[in-house]
C-alpha cells in the first residue's frame, strides 16, 4: 500500500492533477544516474526515465528527482517516465562538495535523521553543530547514535552522550555498539509503517553493521575490523530507499567527510538561540563583538558563560552561510538574466517570423 510507503493526505492532495492524466504515484528508490528505481503502492519495482519536461524545469540539480521523491508515472508498454516530481515535504540536503553553491539532497521527504559517531575520534563538537543545523532545516527528528561503545569505557561513552545531549536537548542519544549488537534495540521505536528514517554519519563508524542489523541480514558487506583502529570499511557507494518487512522506510547515505552548510540564517540563529540571547544585551545593536565597548558576548567569553570553541564555530558557519546565500543570489541573477535573453530572442524570431509570412507590412523596430 501506498501508506507503507509514506504516503500521506498531503501527497495525495499534490497529486490530484496528475491523477485526472492516467498517471500513478511512485516513490524513487535508486538513483542510477540515467535511470531510477521506482516503487508503487502495489511494491512492483520499475526502472524509470526522467522526461525532458521534468529535467528543463529544474532550475538546478537539487530541483531534479532525488531517492526519497515521490513523483506522477506515466505507465506505457515501451517505457515508464518521470513526468512530475511532488512537492517535497521535508527534505535534509547539505551544500554540493567542492566550490559549487548547489544544494545536495540527501534524503527527500524524511521524518528521523540518524547520526552515527563514536566516542573516540569520529566525535568533534563542531561537527554535530553543523548536522544539528541541517537536520533543524530539514524539519527531521534528530537521533544519535553513539556507537562502537564496546572499543571505549562506559565512562568515556556517557560523556560523549551528555556533551551531545548539551548541544541539543531536543535530540534522542543512544549509546550502542554494532558489533555486539548492543543498544540498536532503541531504533525500534523509529521504524514505523509509513515513517522514513536516513542513516549518515562518517566512513568507518559502523553504520553499514548497524544497516545489516537493521534489515536482519547481511545486505552489505562489512570488512573485517582492523583490530588497532578499530574501524572498517564502509561499503555503502549510493542512496537507497528500503522498506523493511516489519514497518518503516529506510534510506541509505554514503559516508560523509564534510559537513556542509546549507542552510539559512534563521535557521543558524535558532541552533545558536544562547550566543543570540547574549548578544541582545550588547549595548550597540549593530555590535561585532570584538572591540565594540559594552559586549555582553565578549564579557560572556571572558567569564566563561559562553565557550570559544562553540563561539567561533558560530562565527564560522556564520561565513559560510554569508558566502553561501551570496553565491546563490549570484547564481539567481545570473538565471534571470538568462531567462530575459530567451524572452528577447523568442520575440526577435517571432517578429522575423511574421515577417515571413506577410512580407508587405512594414514594420518599425
Amino acid at each position: 500500500m501506498l501508506r507503507d510507503l509514506g504516503w500521506n493526505k498531503k501527497h495525495e492532495k499534490a497529486f490530484a492533477p496528475f491523477k485526472k492524466e492516467g498517471w500513478i504515484p511512485a516513490r524513487l528508490i535508486r538513483d542510477n544516474k540515467i535511470t531510477y528505481g521506482a516503487l508503487t503502492g502495489d511494491f512492483d519495482e520499475h526502472e524509470v526515465i526522467m522526461s525532458g519536461k521534468v529535467y528543463h524545469d529544474a532550475e538546478s540539480d537539487a530541483e531534479l528527482p532525488a531517492v526519497g521523491d515521490w513523483v506522477a508515472l506515466d505507465v506505457t508498454d515501451d517505457d515508464v517516465v518521470i513526468r512530475a516530481r511532488l512537492p517535497r515535504q521535508t527534505c535534509f540536503s547539505r551544500k554540493a562538495p567542492g566550490k559549487t553553491n548547489e544544494e545536495q539532497v540527501m534524503a527527500a521527504n524524511v521524518d528521523v535523521v540518524v547520526v552515527v559517531t563514536d566516542p573516540g575520534s569520529d566525535f568533534n563538537p563542531r561537527r554535530m553543530e553543523r548536522y544539528f543545523t541541517l537536520i533543524s532545516l530539514s524539519k527531521a527528528k534528530p537521533v544519535i547514535l553513539v556507537n562502537k561503545s564496546d572499543l571505549y569505557t562506559k565512562e568515556e561513552s556517557e560523556a560523549v552522550r551528555d556533551e551531545i545531549k548539551e548541544l541539543n536537548p531536543d535530540s534522542d542519544v543512544h549509546i550502542t555498539s554494532a558489533v555486539e549488537e548492543d543498544g540498536l534495540e532503541s531504533l525500534d521505536a523509529y521504524f514505523k509503517k509509513g515513517v522514513t528514517v536516513t542513516l549518515i554519519g562518517s566512513s568507518g563508524v559502523g553504520k553499514s553493521s548497524i544497516v545489516n542489523h537493521i534489515l536482519g541480514d547481511e545486505y552489505q558487506w562489512v570488512d573485517d575490523i582492523n583490530e588497532r583502529t578499530g574501524k572498517g570499511r564502509h561499503t555503502t557507494t549510493a542512496r537507497e530507499l528500503v522498506v523493511l518487512p516489519d514497518g518503516g522506510i529506510l534510506i541509505d547515505n554514503p559516508g560523509i567527510r564534510e559537513v556542509h552548510m546549507w542552510t539559512d540564517e534563521g535557521t543558524l540563529r535558532d541552533r545558536f538561540a544562547d550566543i543570540s540571547e547574549i548578544a541582545r544585551d550588547c549595548k550597540f545593536h549593530d555590535c561585532k563583538h570584538g572591540s565594540d565597548s559594552g559586549c555582553a558576548v565578549r564579557a560572556a567569553l571572558e567569564t566563561g558563560k559562553l565557550s570559544p570553541e562553540r563561539f567561533e564555530g558560530f562565527l564560522k558557519l556564520d561565513d559560510e552561510i554569508a558566502t553561501l546565500l551570496a553565491g546563490r543570489k549570484k547564481r539567481q541573477m545570473n538565471i534571470e538574466r538568462r531567462s530575459k535573453r530567451a524572452i528577447h530572442a523568442k520575440s526577435k524570431k517571432r517578429l522575423r517570423d511574421e515577417d515571413d509570412d506577410h512580407p508587405g507590412l512594414n514594420r518599425k523596430r
